[in-house]
């Protein structure tokens, strides 16, 4: 029997958005985690000449993969071999191979809620059984240590994501090493989500492999690189999976897109460029921290990294695919729904992507408050439409 999957909110609220664009509105995107900006500018030429020069094909760049590696011995001090590293077609591929090569039907797999919506819906996909674990302020809105401990029995597997998606939270280095240990007592596959690496605001990410070298890691160029649409990214594995990750990813995916891989290893060396991102990024992030709590929207999940506002509207609503719907009808500002990253208390949650451009937030402030308080003004718990 297939599992059922549910939809992908988001999407339709940005194909709402583009609709309202087509008729002539004014739409800012604020629904989807993708950089308003480009590659940088090196890469971009990098590609121009590629196809210029070269025919392509299938193709898996061994200077890619080694440039990948040595970045995790410059970022983190981690020695990481070559042949560790999948290219992917985006992480999207890569967290299917990780769990393609941990887990076998009906195995039970942990993951915080709220969480990428994508998670929960792939390990159904892959007849695998997510194991959603609540995580609110107490929490930090991140899973812990102490709830995989109390699980039982002990689920096969666990994914971790910090910087994590919708919330931006982090979880500290000495709660990453107690994570560790506890899932290799316990004898729990640990896949470590680290796509927002290089997005942090109040402290740096650390990467699981300090602290478990057999986990599964996943990473991609769609984020910190701006390269969404070049569907690039990568998968680190132990050396026992390194076969097995190879026959999956040759099998269902071939290899990433070529032109994408060159392009890929220029962007590695374009720093400057992608922290000027990086800086307008904390800029838009401290706007809306500002703003949002003084249209009432109080209850913030801390947002570390990523490029994430995940806030409350339980005092405004309790259906939040309504209430951002309404909210873009209204104001052309299109944010994502709660109910995309849980589906038990997301009913009453936001999320904003704040990796547009400072212009374009500073306006969707000023078209949000008043609708915000004109909603305020007519009492608690009112629905959305």
């Amino acid at each position: 029997m297939l599992n059922k999957i549910d939809p992908f909110h988001a999407i339709s609220i940005s194909r709402l958005a583009h609709q309202l664009r087509a008729e002539g509105r004014s739409v800012i995107h604020m629904e989807f985690g993708q950089p308003s900006t480009g590659a940088p500018a090196a890469a971009i030429r990098a590609a121009h000449e590629i196809l210029d020069a070269d025919g392509m094909g299938y193709w898996e760049s061994p200077g890619l993969k080694t440039r990948i590696a040595a970045h995790y011995g410059e970022a983190y001090g981690i020695a990481v071999d070559p042949e560790r590293v999948i290219l992917t077609c985006g992480a999207s591929p890569a967290f299917v191979l990780a769990l393609s090569c941990l887990f076998a039907p009906g195995d039970r797999v942990a993951l915080a809620r709220p969480g990428y919506v994508a998670y929960r819906n792939t390990l159904k996909a892959l007849h695998l059984r997510p194991v959603e674990l609540a995580c609110g302020d107490g929490e930090r809105f991140q899973i812990t240590a102490d709830a995989v401990e109390r699980l039982e029995p002990a689920p096969e597997g666990l994914i971790v994501a910090s910087p994590a998606n919708p919330t931006g939270t982090i979880i500290p280095p000495e709660e990453l090493k107690v994570l560790a240990e506890v899932c290799k007592r316990r004898g729990i596959a640990i896949i470590s989500d680290e796509i927002y690496h290089g997005l942090s605001y109040t402290r740096p990410a650390e990467t699981m492999l300090r602290y478990a070298s057999d986990a599964l890691v996943v990473n991609s160029f769609s984020k910190y690189f701006s390269m969404a649409g070049w569907r690039l990214g990568w998968l680190i594995v132990p050396e026992p999976l390194i076969d097995a990750a190879r026959a999956r990813m040759g099998n269902l995916f071939l290899t990433p897109p070529s032109l994408a891989q060159h392009a890929g290893l220029v962007a590695f060396d374009c720093r400057d460029e992608l922290e000027d991102h990086l800086k307008t990024y904390a800029r838009n992030r401290e706007l809306l921290l500002t703003a949002l709590p003084q249209m009432g929207l109080r209850r913030i999940a801390p947002p570390d990294g990523a490029f994430y506002i995940y806030a409350d509207v339980g005092h405004l609503t309790n259906d939040s695919l309504a209430f951002c719907e309404a909210l873009l009808r209204d104001t052309g500002v299109a944010i994502a729904p709660g109910l995309d990253f849980d589906p038990v208390d997301g009913h009453g949650f936001i999320r904003f992507s704040f990796a547009v451009s400072t212009d374009q937030i500073e306006e969707a402030i000023r078209r949000i408050g008043p609708w915000l308080a004109a909603r305020t003004s007519r009492g608690a718990s009112i629905p959305a439409v």
